[in-house]
């Protein structure tokens, strides 16, 4: 069963577009990147998407769907009503390059200042042994498809482009605590998560979460507890005198 759907898609370029109406037909069983690549095919060859396996694991199709952050891949027209008009926009919070396609590459950035895995110093490779029970907690991070949908409705950059320089995202907020939480990671990643990567910005309100397609607990399993682990560090009297005494005897 087919029916005639009301498209409206953002249209455009860095130095500005609009929203352009589109009727459009749709088949049963269909997402609305089905319906983008029939609009391509038959009205606007020229309209611009990034996808690429279009089975929601590659993270390419993200864009907003009446507003929410979404893979486009994932979003079935069975959610809307027949007569409802579907808006199709570019994330907001990355520089548009053509069309629904953005800009990322603030995100690479972000990943390329974060410290490598650094393995005890006494091991070999080779040599790492793990018990399932000591991985299982940092085991639901590396479900991440980096569709950056997290990345593009967090509201502290959002709202607020300065933030960018000085705020990593939960996207990569969630790999620091991945590190932290990994039982054979040597290193000690809560100051640089406060200072450098700044994890004091998020203020915990789950909207990464809640747009996340493999469902993983970013606010709740990553962020809070690495906001707990600092605290700990700063702020603990008793680990702040064991640190100082530590300190004067070396």
């Amino acid at each position: 069963m087919s029916y005639k759907a009301n498209f409206r898609v953002w249209r455009g370029d860095a130095a500005g577009g609009e929203l352009q109406d589109f009727t459009v037909e749709v088949n049963e069983g269909e997402v609305v990147l089905d319906i983008i690549h029939r609009l391509q095919a038959t009205q606007a060859s020229d309209l611009a998407v990034r996808w690429n396996c279009k089975a929601g694991k590659c993270g390419s199709c993200s864009a907003e769907v009446n507003g929410r952050p979404r893979l486009l891949c994932m979003t079935r027209m069975s959610v809307f009503a027949e007569d409802e008009v579907i808006t199709v926009t570019p994330m907001r919070t990355f520089p548009v390059i053509r069309d629904l396609v953005t800009d990322v590459s603030f995100n690479y950035t972000k990943a390329r200042e974060i410290p490598a895995f650094a393995p005890p110093p006494e091991l070999a490779p080779g040599e790492y042994r793990m018990q399932q029970v000591d991985v299982e907690r940092s085991q639901e991070f590396r479900k991440c498809i980096e569709c950056f949908l997290c990345q593009n409705t967090c509201h502290v950059v959002r709202d607020h482009e300065e933030n960018k320089e000085h705020f990593a995202g939960p996207r990569y907020l969630m790999r620091i605590a991945e590190l932290e939480m990994h039982p054979l990671d040597a290193g000690d990643r809560r100051e640089a998560a406060q200072a450098e990567h700044g994890l004091g910005y998020c203020n915990i309100t789950k909207c990464c979460s809640e747009v996340c397609p493999e469902n993983i607990h970013i606010t709740d399993n990553a962020l809070i507890p690495m906001k707990e682990r600092v605290a700990d560090k700063r702020y603990d009297p008793l680990v702040w005198l064991g640190t100082n005494l530590f300190r004067r005897k070396k």
